[in-house]
Parts: C-alpha cells; structure tokens; sequence
C-alpha cells in the first residue's frame, strides 16, 4: 500500500477523520470533531501544532495521524511532542516510522532540541526502544469510572468560611481561576516543566477549549477570596466526562479539598446524564492517585514517556 503524507485541511472531513482513528485508538481520550479543527486553527502561533494525514493513496482513506508542536509553556525552551496513531489493520507497512520522522523533521524545524513521545501498549514501547529512544521514567495512567453504577462518595465537609461553587458562577471573569491554575501547574509532576504566564493565550486555549464544561467544573473558594481548588471537567455532548486538572493551592493543602471539588463535579456530571468518567493520574502524584482511588476509579492502559534528542 502507498501512502501520502499531507497536511490537515481545515473545514473538510479531514476532522470526523481524526477523530475516528482517536477514538478507536484512544479509548480514555476525549475529543469531538470541533476540537480536532479548532486544536488546529486555534493553535498559539509559538506552538508550531500541525496535524499531519497518512492517506492510503487508492482509495484516499486515513490510515495514520501525527500530532506534533512545541510545548510553548514549558520552562526550558525546546521541547517538542509528537503523538503518532496508525489504524491497527495498517501497522508494520512503515507508517508509523514515516510519521514519526516527520515528527522530528517539522519539530526540529521549529527550534525543538528533544522530542517526547508516549507509548500507550506493548507494541508501542518496543517501537520506540527500537529506534533509539529513551525512557524519562515517567508513566500516566488512563482511569475509568463507571458513573451510572458507582456509588460516588458525598463531599467531605468544607473548613469553616471555605465555599463550594460552580466553575461558571466566575462569569466572564475568571482571572482568579487563573491565577490558581498558574501556582499548581509547577507542582504538577512531569519530565517537562511548566509555567502559565499568559493569561490571554490561557483564556484562549483553556477556559474558552471547546470541550471545557463549566457548568461541571467546581472551585472551593476560601475565606480570603481566593480560589483554594478546582476540578475542570471536559465534556463531549454525550455521555463521557473528562476530569482535567483538579488541584489545590500550596497554602490550603492537607484539608480535603481535592476530594470535595471532584466529587462535587462527579455528581453534577452524573446528574447530567454522564455515563462514563475518564482521568489520568502520572505515576509520581500520590496524592492524586489516592483521591481517584477513593472514587473508585478503575485502571485502563498505561502511558510510558520517551525522549530522543534532535539535531
């Protein structure tokens, strides 16, 4: 079989495309076509995104996709990623391996000096081992949470003055939010650091993200006003519900508040008509793996993260 590479074309079905492949591939992922084409034609300019189609040159089917950019929030400058899916009926005819050397190319390109990438399964650790790269140690875990047949646990009681709301009850002004998601970004575990500077880019990308739901997302506020938590929720229309980063600022830390947050999204997205809850939790974070152990969480697949220098 041959097989073009090219470049996703906006406002086609390039996207529905995509999003098939992801969702065959990606069970824990959360996606819809709007966020596959905006994911592109939103993109931060210093991201270099680009989504690159393996097309079967006979019959003009998606049988690859790349994903590939510069981590532009990352505290050293450089970082590049890539995530390569093939469908499984074409694997071992070189797409894979073609995909991943656009990857280098285009991030190299763009001033990238190491690429990352993770490895969801067996096949795909041997893949990347076998092309030289290297394991930073790192792993995330895929988690699944039946909501129609859970038995959620009720919020743990909130200190004295601190108050559970709504995301979207911060209306067209969620700079506080911001603010909180800045300070525990550093804490958040990774081989890549990061730092949330640029609120209009964060205002952009994050709270205005299509699958963003704040009507599910929940924050603590605290007796001196700030946002003490917050669990964001994703969403996709249907019946899947994505936790996304739930997190709690240094000073309030130790009171309970990552479960009161995330339990309060998790009813609310029950309520709704959610039927399936999906969360990652990096092997490093303790503390969130406990959190997600308390609802009941179930393991689904896990990511392992390599690295190859370029240039």
């Amino acid at each position: 079989m041959t097989v073009n590479l090219r470049d996703y074309r906006p406002r086609t079905d390039d996207a529905e495309a995509v999003l098939h492949l992801r969702r065959l591939l990606l069970p824990f992922n959360l996606s819809t076509a709007q966020s596959v084409e905006t994911g592109v034609t939103d993109a931060h300019p210093d991201s270099h995104y680009r989504l690159t189609l393996a097309e079967d040159s006979t019959d003009g089917r998606v049988v690859g996709v790349l994903r590939a950019g510069i981590d532009h929030q990352a505290k050293e400058p450089g970082q590049g990623f890539a995530v390569v899916l093939v469908h499984p009926d074409h694997r071992g005819q070189g797409i894979g391996s073609a995909l991943l050397r656009a990857a280098e190319e285009q991030t190299a390109a763009a001033g990238a000096n190491v690429l990352g990438v993770w490895a969801l399964d067996a096949p795909g650790r041997a893949f990347a081992e076998q092309r030289g790269w290297a394991t930073t140690g790192h792993t995330l875990h895929m988690l699944g949470l039946d909501l129609a047949r859970a038995v959620l646990p009720e919020p743990p009681p909130l200190p004295a003055g601190f108050v559970l709301r709504d995301t979207a009850s911060l209306g067209d002004d969620p700079r506080a939010l911001f603010d909180a998601d800045a300070e525990v970004v550093l804490d958040e575990p990774g081989s890549v650091g990061w730092v949330l500077d640029d609120y209009e880019d964060w205002l952009a990308h994050d709270w205005h993200d299509p699958l963003h739901d704040r009507a599910l997302s929940s924050i603590v506020i605290a007796p001196d006003g700030r946002i003490a938590a917050f669990a964001t929720a994703h969403s996709d229309g249907g019946d899947r519900y994505r936790s996304g980063m739930t997190g709690v600022r240094r000073d309030f830390r130790g009171l309970g508040l990552a479960k009161a947050v995330k339990s309060h999204s998790l009813h609310k997205a029950r309520a709704a008509g959610h039927r399936l809850a999906v969360t990652s939790n990096d092997d490093a974070n303790a503390p969130m793996r406990a959190v997600n152990t308390w609802f009941g969480y179930e393991h689904g697949i896990t990511e392992v993260e390599y690295v190859r220098p370029l240039g």
